[in-house]
């Protein structure tokens, strides 16, 4: 016999989660108005061409592309879809199996993933260095990373 438990979080953890969640919101859509309002494609476009570019000549596979973003399988073959479509990735075929595919960071993908940098990072000065003071930070820098762990 299966005999459920209902676990449920302390107040202050929930109190974390919607704060974490707003924050979040908040500076995203920050920086995604910023991006819009410079006439540069969204973030996620960014994040795909930075990691390609991380990835240097060699390249990453869709899969490995898939796991650093932690996007869906559809998600990301439409958003490397539009990327190939404006120049931005190219497609090589991949030595290591026949039917794969390696995808590679062009140069107009990092120019256009500089010109992004140029509104990008100051909004993130915008919406998360001037919040808070170097220590707290440091401080919230470290425990996100438990949480992320």
């Amino acid at each position: 016999m299966y005999i459920s438990v209902m676990v449920s979080p302390s107040p202050i953890a929930v109190k974390v989660w919607t704060r974490l969640i707003r924050a979040h919101s908040k500076a995203l859509s920050g920086v995604e108005a910023q991006l819009k309002k410079a006439r540069l494609p969204p973030l996620s476009w960014y994040d795909i061409l930075l990691e390609l570019e991380r990835a240097d000549t060699g390249g990453l596979r869709p899969y490995e592309l898939q796991n650093k973003l932690l996007l869906p399988q559809y998600a990301l073959s439409r958003l490397i879809e539009r990327l190939a479509s404006k120049g931005f990735v190219e497609r090589a075929s991949c030595n290591d199996d026949g039917r794969g595919q390696l995808l590679k960071i062009t140069a107009k993908g990092r120019k256009i993933k500089e010109q992004m940098w140029v509104v990008y990072g100051p909004a993130i000065e915008q919406h998360i260095d001037q919040k808070l003071p170097e220590a707290e930070l440091k401080t919230l820098s470290d425990l996100l990373e438990k949480i992320a762990r």
